[in-house]
């Protein structure tokens, strides 16, 4: 198990590079970051958006990979579902079959068929995925969702939205600042705060990111932390693998649990199991005397029967200032937030 890595065809792993500013690579592949804007320029500037008849609520990031966007939507689901609300989340299913509009059903749908992060969302609310956000945006109204929040979403220009949230990775924050292919940005900073209501910085700012922010935004600060029964790693010797944007993020964890880690083993991100992987780290981990343990995001890719022998370490958004939090999520409610596409 060791400290391999592996890919699924579609999902690659994020270059080194984009984490580097004094990259030549970087600088090589500039001008194909300036065609990707000019070309994401140009579809905002083409684009009609829908306007829901219902708030709703995007949560969405800069850079391409994970920065924690799903745990932050189950968070305002959450918010929005205590105050009476029928919330409906609704993703563009990265990593399924389905086009959509399609409601999610967790006990007939599978990872292949939706992806993973809308059986995740399904499993606390109802949850669409449509490649067409106007249209899953449609097709929830009119299945009585009183607020919607887009797990992901904030580059696409088809559907205004109420509130915008920018989720940055405390970790990880912009990269070496650079656009696709050259760095992990969708687009550059000041464009996308530009849009934005709000950034949910979560974790701990390691790398500058507030920096970057400057006071154009609020800043909401939040935290991953462990499901109840975390404190039973303790001490425990555990074999690791996850296939998320950041595995390593997902190991730290357990070791702050108390864990005693002996081995790792990172996928990309979405990756599918085959049931020769699973075993392979299944004996792997009971030559070492440990027990096998992954993310809740890919519990939901493992092949059947899988999670007999396979322990799973949920996580949640928590705020630091829910107050503060609260009043920024209230502003969909209120008719103070703009609405942008």
């Amino acid at each position: 198990m060791g400290t391999a890595s592996a890919t699924t065809p579609g999902f690659v792993r994020a270059p080194e590079f984009w984490q580097r500013s004094d990259s030549a690579v970087a600088r090589l592949l500039a001008p194909a970051g300036m065609a990707w804007l000019a070309a994401a320029k140009l579809r905002r500037a083409m684009a009609r958006p829908y306007r829901a008849p219902v708030p709703v609520v995007c949560i969405g990031n800069l850079v391409a990979g994970g920065a924690g966007k799903t745990p932050v939507a189950l968070a305002a689901a959450r918010w929005y579902g205590a105050r009476g609300l029928m919330v409906h989340l609704l993703s563009r299913g990265y990593g399924g079959r389905v086009v959509g509009p399609h409601r999610v059903d967790p006990a007939l749908d599978t990872a292949a068929d939706v992806g993973d992060e809308p059986l995740l969302l399904a499993a606390r609310a109802p949850t669409w995925v449509a490649h067409d956000r106007a249209a899953g945006a449609r097709a929830a109204a009119q299945a009585g969702a009183g607020l919607i929040v887009m797990d992901d979403g904030f580059q696409n220009p088809s559907l205004v939205k109420t509130l915008s949230l920018l989720v940055v990775d405390g970790g990880q924050g912009f990269g070496n600042g650079r656009v696709i292919p050259a760095g992990p940005l969708r687009e550059r900073v000041d464009d996308g705060l530009a849009r934005a209501d709000a950034v949910v910085l979560v974790g701990e700012d390691r790398v500058g990111a507030l920096d970057a922010l400057g006071s154009r935004v609020p800043v909401m600060r939040a935290r991953l932390v462990p499901g109840a029964d975390g404190a039973r790693y303790r001490g425990e010797r555990v074999a690791a693998f996850a296939g998320i944007g950041r595995p390593q993020k997902f190991y730290q964890t357990l070791r702050d649990l108390g864990a005693l880690v002996v081995a790792t083993r990172d996928f990309a991100d979405h990756h599918r199991y085959e049931p020769e992987e699973v075993m392979a780290m299944v004996e792997h981990a009971a030559k070492r005397d440990a027990v096998l343990v992954t993310t809740a995001k890919d519990a939901v890719r493992l092949p059947p029967g899988a999670l007999n022998m396979v322990h799973v370490l949920p996580v949640e958004l928590a705020w630091d200032d829910e107050h503060g939090a609260g009043a920024i999520l209230g502003r969909a409610l209120d008719g103070s937030a703009d609405g942008r596409a």
